[in-house]
């Protein structure tokens, strides 16, 4: 039978059930397993960054700047380039997006999950995938964007809603869990290789609050979403 556009969209916006307990629980393990295993974390790290670079460009816009292009590099590094002022409240809340962006994302999706809006969560990903590809500006930043998209729409497409169902609750605790080593990550690189130009340092600069308070305040912001994400989903 003819599947047609209303019939996607009548899909889209449909309910779906909650999947068993033990399929949260199983989902939860394996994201917290994907952050803590690092052969696993170098690969899965990706996604990560398109969550990163995605919370600075949407913050750019937000703030009335003029996004140019995102990066997106094989060693999980990434850039955003926006223009406009290069000082004030909108460049501050930009460069803080990054780090908070994987967590806060996170937690948007447990509130689709609570309202079993399994479907339109990754459909929803799918649209701020293709929206970002518009303005990637590297090769390995479009494969990058390309293979998660991929990913999500073979699962959203062609699986059962039990199957979409573990796909989105791995994937939301996956973000959850990972916005949280980046940021642990990024004060040891700090101590290391000192850079003017992560995020901590740059906020640094623009505010006269030291680097590290930043790394802190980022830590305690998704430590914070993560401990009220794991409440919502398992109390």
């Amino acid at each position: 039978m003819e599947t047609t556009l209303g019939d996607v969209w009548r899909e889209v916006l449909s309910t779906q059930e909650e999947p068993e307990r033990w399929i949260v629980l199983g989902a939860a393990v394996l994201a917290l397993a994907a952050v803590l295993f690092t052969p696993v974390w170098r690969v899965a790290r990706n996604v990560v960054t398109i969550a990163h670079e995605g919370g600075h460009a949407l913050v750019a816009l937000l703030s009335g700047r003029r996004l140019t292009g995102i990066r997106l590099h094989s060693d999980t590094s990434g850039v955003t380039v926006s223009r406009g002022r290069p000082t004030g409240p909108g460049m501050v809340l930009t460069v803080f997006a990054g780090y908070v962006a994987p967590s806060l994302i996170g937690l948007l999706g447990i509130v689709m999950l609570m309202s079993d809006r399994i479907t339109a969560l990754l459909w929803l990903s799918l649209a701020v995938l293709a929206a970002m590809l518009l303005m990637i500006r590297n090769i390995y930043g479009v494969v990058s964007v390309v293979a998660t998209g991929a990913a999500v729409f073979l699962v959203s497409w062609f699986t059962p809603s039990e199957v979409q169902g573990a796909f989105a609750y791995l994937f939301i605790w996956f973000l959850l869990f990972a916005g949280v080593r980046p940021v642990f990550e990024l004060q040891s690189q700090r101590r290391r290789r000192p850079s003017p130009q992560s995020d901590a340092d740059q906020l640094a600069r623009l505010t006269g609050v030291p680097g590290t308070l930043w790394v802190g305040v980022f830590a305690l912001v998704n430590l914070a979403v993560t401990a009220l994400g794991v409440w919502l989903l398992l109390f």
